[in-house]
């Protein structure tokens, strides 16, 4: 199994912000941690993450290139890009350039966005559910052709490119992962089956009934267009909680092995701390074992 971390509060008090994300992504790379994850946001978007008064928001592929050049090993994504932020060719580059100067660590995390109010407050484009699956089925689209290197004019509903040039190409072949985020099965998980190499499920309180639901709608789906199960990675979020314990941790993700999960994302409630990076050091040997 694997882990990452998944940094979505930027509010540290005891140092500047570049300085603490640094250390933090620092600690995850020399301790065995797979990867590393920032939220995709303009204003403090997690409900449960964040205290009073934590509002700092730094831009996702900044900060990804930002980590790019202070960790060696640890593979770098937002978890996850609502697909109305940027266009898709801006964001195809974003991708292709954090790959290039990682040397082939990056992800493209890609959703349909949900965030209403922060599109509302920021100016951004938000269309209704609808156009946004829409939208984002083109834009996974181009994103493959770009890293195909095919650049053929491309014409969809939405999003127009006349000439599709990637270049330079990413390092990763045949190209960055792509981890499509959400669990709808009208729309998200039938493109999670003919486009992703992994999915985002959630860590949802009901003895694993939801997430072993969805994965059957999703196997069934790979299965319908001939496509190996096996080839998505399935990744859970979850929130280590105040006070768990390495042990504790491992013993909780014994139980994601049993429902098919084969990569846990951590969320904190506040900033990361040194401690509870730590935590997930001392866990990462014990979760690497489960599931072999």
């Amino acid at each position: 199994m694997r882990l990452s971390i998944s940094v979505t509060n930027f509010s540290w008090r005891d140092g500047d912000l570049g300085t603490r994300l640094a250390q933090i992504a620092q600690a995850a790379d020399r301790g065995g941690i797979d990867a590393v994850w920032v939220a995709d946001h303009l204003l403090q978007a997690d409900p449960y993450g964040a205290r009073p008064g934590e509002t700092e928001m730094l831009e996702a592929y900044t900060a990804l290139g930002f980590l790019a050049g202070v960790t060696e090993r640890v593979q770098l994504g937002t978890m996850v890009t609502g697909v109305t932020f940027r266009p898709p060719a801006l964001l195809v580059k974003a991708v292709t350039t954090l790959d290039v100067l990682s040397k082939g660590r990056a992800v493209l995390g890609i959703g349909a966005g949900y965030e209403a109010d922060e599109a509302a407050a920021m100016g951004l484009h938000m269309p209704p559910i609808p156009e946004r699956f829409d939208r984002l089925e083109e834009t996974l689209r181009i994103a493959k052709q770009m890293w195909a290197g095919d650049e053929s004019p491309f014409e969809g509903t939405h999003y127009t490119l006349t000439a599709p040039v990637g270049s330079p190409a990413p390092v990763s072949r045949p190209h960055p992962p792509i981890l499509v985020g959400g669990t709808g099965e009208r729309r998200t998980l039938p493109l999670v089956a003919r486009y992703a190499d992994a999915c985002h499920v959630f860590d949802i309180p009901d003895g694993g009934a939801t997430v072993r639901h969805k994965l059957g709608v999703l196997a069934k789906l790979c299965d319908e267009i001939g496509r190996p199960y096996d080839e998505i990675e399935k990744t859970i979020a979850t929130r280590l909680a105040e006070g768990e314990s390495a042990e504790a941790f491992v013993a909780r993700c014994e139980s994601f092995v049993d429902l098919g999960i084969d990569h846990v994302s951590l969320v904190t409630t506040g900033p990361w701390t040194d401690e509870s990076v730590a935590t997930l050091v001392a866990a990462a040997p014990g979760i690497a074992r489960l599931g072999r």
